[in-house]
């Protein structure tokens, strides 16, 4: 991502914002409401950059973009640019909590209840085992750029199983739905909240308990994914000097059925965002006249 991609970004006088947009639907569906709102309630002109979770951290620093809407946990970003340089400042929860898991379409699980426990996985491998998977069990996740220790998991937990990127969440969604219609069993990582549970009903895997601090190292991690408060950050000269556009962000929180409400629009309805907003503003002024003040 280059400067040029964000000309309004930090523009000093002008009534313009630069939001982070991430690849998955729960954050463009943020993102999408957010904008409309600030174009046509508070008349910003918007401008979105999509870029992956750590690159957006660095352009968020250096102002290049202004906010980023929902992040799902970055301890060294944070450290580095909240705690010790301070370009970045905390702009509250979004309002949702997200999860992510190892999951198993519920139709398996049906005909197998064991498989939702880590420790009777590799009993099912050879049942997971794909193409792509190399003679062991596949374990699908998303693009590589997303919050993921499964590599790890897999080694540390001593199953029989073989990572594979889809790329996006697009592309695993396209393949979970094929898996679904075809009947087939199928281990992939997922997370909460995402509009399809309710297309393809999955179950999570248990894996061990989540402590605190289990996670601290990377290559060692063998416990689950944690439950994570969903949080904005922005920029912290756009903080001081946003003026309605950063005080409407800091105010933007809402519930996970929100989310999914407009995720569902873009994602399976196939609106554009912009209708999508459209739509969920029009039917749910309470909840968004507050984040304006009025």
């Amino acid at each position: 991502m280059t400067k040029e991609a964000s000309p309004f970004a930090n523009a000093r006088g002008a009534k313009t914002v630069t939001l982070s947009v991430q690849s998955w639907v729960g954050a463009q569906a943020n993102v999408a409401v957010a904008q409309y709102l600030l174009e046509h309630e508070l008349g910003y002109r918007v401008d979105t950059v999509q870029v992956d979770e750590v690159p957006a951290w660095d352009a968020l620093s250096q102002g290049r973009v202004d906010a980023i809407l929902e992040d799902w946990g970055h301890p060294d970003q944070e450290q580095r640019y909240v705690k010790d340089k301070k370009t970045i400042v905390g702009a509250g929860d979004l309002g949702v909590t997200g999860h992510i898991g190892w999951f198993v379409p519920t139709y398996f699980v049906k005909e197998h209840p064991d498989v939702t426990d880590w420790k009777n996985l590799n009993k099912y491998a050879d049942r997971f085992r794909t193409p792509e998977s190399g003679g062991k069990g596949q374990l699908l996740d998303g693009s590589p750029s997303y919050v993921t220790n499964d590599k790890a998991l897999v080694k540390n937990l001593d199953l029989d199983y073989q990572v594979v990127f889809s790329g996006s969440e697009a592309a695993q969604i396209t393949q979970i739905k094929q898996f679904a219609k075809e009947h087939k069993p199928f281990l992939t990582y997922w997370y909460t909240p995402q509009w399809l549970f309710e297309k393809v009903p999955m179950t999570e895997v248990k894996l061990p308990a989540y402590k605190e601090g289990c996670d601290a190292d990377p290559d060692a991690v063998a416990c689950a994914y944690p439950e994570t408060p969903l949080q904005k950050y922005l920029n912290a000269d756009f903080a001081k000097a946003g003026g309605e556009a950063a005080a409407l962000l800091k105010n933007f929180r809402w519930t996970t059925e929100d989310q999914n409400e407009v995720s569902l629009l873009i994602a399976d309805r196939k609106l554009s965002p912009q209708e999508a907003a459209e739509k969920w503003v029009g039917e749910h002024e309470e909840t968004w006249r507050g984040w304006l003040g009025t």
